[in-house]
């Protein structure tokens, strides 16, 4: 087998993991050219292996023990040791392309260890900041991909539209993440204020003060969406469109959420292909 065709391949397993687990991110990141699409994918592959390892089928003391793995292995790649694996020659390969930065990687296997420890958060705050750790991270790893060339830095965008998407994600999963984990992701603090109860939240009872709660959190999300889309102009030509594409997708899924009465339980609500299009032929113009 040839160099050549070996590094195919590891980019290649880093691919089909993304279009497996994210059809909107993979549809957005594969309009990058080519170099920069295969080191979105990479590190979209090591987001997903920290996200795999607190797997809910397994106990704590295994998720915390596949943690522990993934950690020893990127302080192996920190020391430049190498790692047999798609994964790792994938993602040496895009160190030595780009200035990466290890911190947020490191930040993202944190914020898993958070998920393993998980309580309800008590203020939006509380939220965000698990929401940088799981979320906001994957822009600081993306940054030096996407604005490379910028004078500016893009730091705070980035991040903003990661702690954006994972806002999204809670808002968009309430019903599920209660169903399946027992979890309530949404500010003890809110729902307190609001009247909503956790037995309301578990009979899927959408009234006023759910839509408060879910409309507090919501707004937040397309504030840091505007924050991010004001910094646009500032990454590179080339990666403009599919980041806009990617944030605009994401927004569009609380419109949807609204457009089905708030029923975050139930539904699974989503942006459609006609949609995505209609948001990337907008994006051209």
């Amino acid at each position: 087998m040839t160099a050549q065709l070996s590094v195919q391949e590891d980019f290649a397993f880093c691919e089909q993991i993304i279009k497996r687990h994210s059809k909107s991110f993979y549809y957005a990141f594969s309009k990058l050219p080519e170099e920069k699409a295969r080191a979105v994918y990479a590190i979209y592959a090591f987001c997903r292996t920290a996200d795999d390892s607190v797997d809910e089928n397994r106990g704590n003391a295994a998720q915390l023990l596949a943690l522990d793995k993934l950690t020893a292995e990127l302080d192996r790649f920190a020391q430049r040791e190498e790692i047999d694996h798609p994964l790792w020659r994938a993602l040496r390969i895009v160190f030595n392309t780009y200035e990466m930065d290890l911190d947020p990687f490191y930040d993202q296997i944190k914020g898993q260890r958070m998920d393993i420890s998980f309580s309800t958060p008590k203020t939006l705050e509380d939220v965000e900041t698990y929401s940088y750790y799981v979320a906001g991270s994957v822009g600081r790893m993306l940054l030096p991909i996407i604005a490379s060339d910028s004078k500016v830095d893009c730091t705070d965008a980035a991040v903003s539209l990661g702690i954006a998407m994972q806002l999204t994600n809670i808002l968009r999963d309430v019903g599920e993440d209660y169903r399946e984990k027992g979890r309530i992701y949404l500010p003890a603090a809110e729902l307190q204020k609001n009247g909503y109860r956790v037995d309301q939240l578990a009979n899927s009872e959408i009234n006023e003060g759910f839509v408060e709660v879910w409309e507090g959190m919501a707004k937040r999300a397309e504030k840091l969406y505007a924050e991010f889309l004001d910094c646009i102009s500032n990454f590179d030509r080339d990666s403009r469109l599919p980041v806009q594409v990617s944030a605009q997708v994401y927004r569009g899924i609380l419109d949807s959420v609204r457009q089905n009465n708030y029923d975050c339980f139930a539904r699974k609500n989503f942006v459609t292909k006609q949609e995505m299009i209609r948001i990337l032929t907008n994006s051209v113009r």
